[in-house]
């Protein structure tokens, strides 16, 4: 990536063409979540909380819960996981406001989550290789960054962390493509949810032994 807005979120003629602030609210393991959605033009598509989280964190309602995202991450550290979340620069203070709303009453159960910014094949050498799990939600939509998310991911995994992604599988923005050929190139997965209704895939990857 260059930087450039326009080169990281899809462009739509009149997309968030008039700005505005929504609060959502959303409930997972005993927990009540607010979090901020700030719609505008400069944020695009990094503003929402997408279908694809909430299915994120209703499979791991199901199963089981060690992580390291946004509103995925929140949840995390709320039970006691220690959490980084990245994005690009641009979304770094929505993500902090959220994680000030959502802060427990009695403290963070282990410590509240960071907040760092991360730009695919750029900076991704700044980070760690000593996670236990790497989860994403609807990051797959820019055919352009697949290279760049697939370098990300194989730094961030190479000790062994496991990767969790949740997509809603766009066929105009190619994500079957990124999981079919991109993704095996260097990393193996396998689908472990899939949501017919809304189009929603969960996937899990890791290294290659």
């Amino acid at each position: 990536m260059d930087g450039e807005l326009g080169d990281v979120f899809p462009v739509e003629d009149d997309l968030f063409e008039d700005s505005f602030s929504m609060d959502s609210t959303y409930n997972f393991f005993g927990h009540e979540f607010t979090i901020n959605q700030s719609f505008n033009a400069s944020l695009g598509v990094a503003a929402s909380v997408w279908d694809a989280a909430i299915h994120l964190c209703n499979f791991f309602e199901k199963t089981s819960l060690e992580l390291r995202t946004g509103f995925v991450s929140i949840l995390a550290a709320r039970l006691g996981a220690c959490v980084t979340i990245t994005d690009l620069p641009l979304a770094i203070p929505q993500a902090v406001r959220n994680i000030e709303v959502n802060a427990p009453s009695a403290g963070w159960p282990s410590e509240a989550p960071s907040v760092l910014p991360l730009s695919w094949g750029q900076d991704q050498e700044n980070f760690s290789s000593d996670w236990d799990l790497v989860l994403g939600t609807d990051i797959i939509y820019l055919p352009e960054t697949f290279p760049l998310l697939l370098d990300t991911l194989v730094h961030l995994c190479k000790n062994g962390a496991v990767v969790y992604l949740s997509s809603k599988m766009r066929r105009e923005h190619s994500t079957e493509d990124f999981y079919d050929k991109w993704l095996p190139q260097k990393i193996k997965v396998e689908l472990v949810q899939r949501e017919p209704e809304n189009n929603i895939n969960i996937y899990r990857a890791s290294k290659y032994q």
